[in-house]
């Protein structure tokens, strides 16, 4: 049986209930149905974290770190005592593992320290609401996109046995394909933006105020048109952050790491 193109995503776990199926296959629509992939998967993975770290206290320390400007705000983010301040907040006693839970954790920070002065999610908003059947009666979160060449299935039947953590692996991956993604329909530069940030090459504490000053200063328009000049916003904040030593996404790979080694 042949299967139609589409991008899907489909979550029933808990009080999350969401089945979404774009069919129209235009590469602004994909373009809008990732970004609005993007941003639900984000916002729901903190709430799979708490296993192994502390989210609320996560969050307390955003709050404690924010600045009234950008600048301030990162040199806060990246100093060595915020560092050790996660580390009281990862649940784990090995060394090893506890630096790819604090990676994770940092992750988050940044992006709960950032909420309230950039804008960190695409202008889609969430996916809400029950559109198609879903593929399993199982709780479960599902990811499928076939279109072209492109072919991907990220999905994970949740049971009783299931780690929370490995929720989160889950929604960490999908986001990372949707950001691989959403800028090959958008049609957006990424390595034009990129560029604007190239002369940085190992950054210090005192180029991080020019890293955002870039940042500040950056034209959308000259990357990506109108409908999707603040998603080439949002990628130029990550490529910034990525400059200063700073992932603004949740970093699937160091959870799944984490899982592997726990067994």
């Amino acid at each position: 049986m042949k299967v139609e193109e589409h991008v899907a995503f489909t979550a029933k776990h808990r009080d999350w209930s969401v089945a979404k199926k774009l069919t129209d296959m235009e590469n602004e629509e994909i373009a809008h149905f990732l970004a609005g992939v993007s941003n639900t998967v984000n916002a729901r993975v903190g709430g799979y974290l708490s296993d192994a770290i502390d989210v609320e206290g996560v969050k307390a320390l955003a709050e404690e770190l924010r600045k009234d400007s950008l600048a301030d705000t990162v040199v806060a983010l990246k100093s060595p005592g915020t560092a050790r301040k996660l580390g009281n907040l990862v649940n784990e006693t090995d060394k090893k593992l506890r630096k790819l839970l604090v990676d994770v954790a940092k992750a988050y920070l940044v992006r709960e320290t950032l909420r309230p002065l950039v804008p960190i999610d695409y202008p889609e908003g969430i996916l809400e609401g029950v559109d198609v059947e879903f593929p399993f009666e199982e709780p479960h979160v599902n990811f499928t996109a076939k279109h072209g060449r492109w072919i991907v299935v990220k999905r994970l039947i949740i049971d009783e046995k299931t780690p929370m953590l490995d929720v989160a692996r889950l929604l960490a991956s999908i986001n990372e394909t949707a950001t691989l993604k959403l800028p090959v329909y958008a049609d957006i530069d990424v390595e034009g933006i990129k560029e604007e940030f190239s002369a940085f090459k190992k950054v210090k504490k005192s180029d991080i105020p020019k890293v955002i000053e870039v940042y500040e200063a950056f034209e959308p328009s000259l990357y990506a048109d109108e409908p999707f000049e603040e998603h080439a916003r949002v990628y130029a904040l990550r490529i910034a952050l990525e400059k200063i030593g700073l992932n603004l996404d949740v970093p699937a790979k160091s959870l799944e790491k984490y899982l592997e080694k726990k067994g």
